[in-house]
């Protein structure tokens, strides 16, 4: 019997130096385990090394900072680094192309550059939203190879800007197809969070899709709310002010806005595949979600002429505090109104000039533009003082949600 492999690093992220494979890394550095990420962004895997965060996500960067000086973490482009650790979690996704069908072959293509390096004895946990069944595949596709490893799907679940915080406190859930499999994948993630779930991989895929399509849904049918009442002239933030007010079954009910990001539409967009497209309520929820920014331009439309105004859009993250753009729906709200306004500038307090090189000062788009949108809601915008009409769908400025 040939004596058990001895890996020098405990985990390795495979797609680690973005928002999802970063904090994991930093976060299982912290608790003890040697973590290297490998990523082929060398932009990402310089600035890891230097301690840097490429992105926004608060309490990471001390945490960083401690695990780099302390040799507990570290960062490579060479794919070669994924057989020297004992678990490999890998954090890439399955795409949604432009006619929203999901790739599932997308991930077993893309492991296929570091598979080579794969190693029996390993674990090897997947980690970001994948279509139904593609757990199998990745099982598949390493077996074809002749390989000895056992297989997991551990389903990201926190939020951008609170990694830090929730990869300690949610519950994770953990997968696999033997006993081994998800008694190995519940010790790895047992360093972060003492509950764990065990679920069957189909289970823990649908979990995950089921999770994010959920809050997409209640966005969307307070988004719908939000146009009805607009639409008769009536402040929809007053009417949800007052049905939640010491009324315990609409507490959950968020207020509108853009429901964007990375997640939520394409893991929609997921699961109406997955159901042979017979999810109507999933494509609704789509069609008002993205419809909104539309809407938000036809509204404005009705009051002002367009033609003759310069808009400025504020905001172009898709969420409050963040500089992540992917998915934003800022940007097609930006792709609207140039078909309707005579101009149009935008601005972000966290979007960088590389990211976004036609991002204007704030002070420069508040001068210029004769119409303002609070597009995503910073807390930059809270004070804002203007004479000039705002569209605040959000209402953030605290004077009603009115377009």
């Amino acid at each position: 019997m040939s004596a058990p492999m001895v890996f020098q690093n405990d985990v390795v992220v495979v797609g680690g130096g973005g928002h999802v494979g970063l904090p994991l890394a930093i976060a299982l550095a912290s608790r003890g385990q040697r973590t290297i990420v490998y990523d082929v962004s060398q932009r990402a895997v310089e600035q890891i090394r230097g301690a840097r965060m490429p992105f926004i996500e608060p309490g990471a960067d001390e945490i960083l900072r401690d695990v780099v000086a302390s040799g507990m973490l570290t960062a490579s482009t060479d794919p070669a680094v994924v057989g020297t650790a004992e678990n490999v979690v890998v954090v890439i996704g399955t795409p949604v192309d432009e006619h929203l069908n999901p790739d599932p072959n997308a991930i077993p293509r893309a492991l296929s550059t570091c598979a080579p390096f794969f190693q029996d004895g390993q674990l090897i946990a997947l980690r970001s939203t994948i279509y139904p069944g593609v757990t199998a595949l990745v099982r598949d596709m390493l077996a074809g190879r002749g390989l000895d490893v056992d297989i997991a799907f551990c389903p990201e679940r926190i939020a951008e800007h609170r990694a830090m915080t929730e990869l300690f406190e949610l519950p994770q859930i953990v997968s696999g197809y033997d006993e081994k499999s998800i008694k190995r994948a519940g010790a790895l993630f047992g360093t972060l969070t003492e509950s764990i779930v065990e679920l069957t991989p189909e289970e823990a895929e649908l979990a995950k899709l089921f999770t994010n399509t959920w809050r997409y849904i209640k966005f969307a049918a307070v988004n719908q709310f939000y146009m009805m009442a607009n639409s008769k002239g009536l402040d929809f933030e007053r009417i949800r002010a007052g049905l939640t007010h010491d009324y315990p079954r609409a507490q959950d009910m968020p207020g509108p806005g853009f429901a964007a990001g990375p997640c939520l539409f394409k893991d929609t967009m997921q699961l109406a595949a997955f159901s042979d497209n017979t999810f109507q309520l999933g494509h609704s929820a789509m069609l008002v979600n993205e419809g909104l920014p539309l809407y938000v331009a036809s509204q404005l439309e009705k009051s002002h002429d367009l033609s003759t105004k310069t808009v400025g859009v504020l905001g172009m993250a898709f969420k409050a505090g963040s500089d992540d753009i992917r998915s934003s729906l800022s940007y097609k709200l930006q792709r609207v109104l140039r078909f309707k306004a005579r101009e149009v500038l935008t601005t972000d307090p966290y979007v960088p000039s590389d990211i976004d090189p036609n991002l204007l000062p704030l002070d420069e788009v508040l001068e210029r533009s004769d119409i303002l949108i609070i597009a995503t809601p910073h807390r930059e915008y809270q004070n804002l003082t203007t004479d000039k009409p705002v569209a605040d769908v959000w209402n953030l400025l605290g004077q009603g949600a009115l377009i």
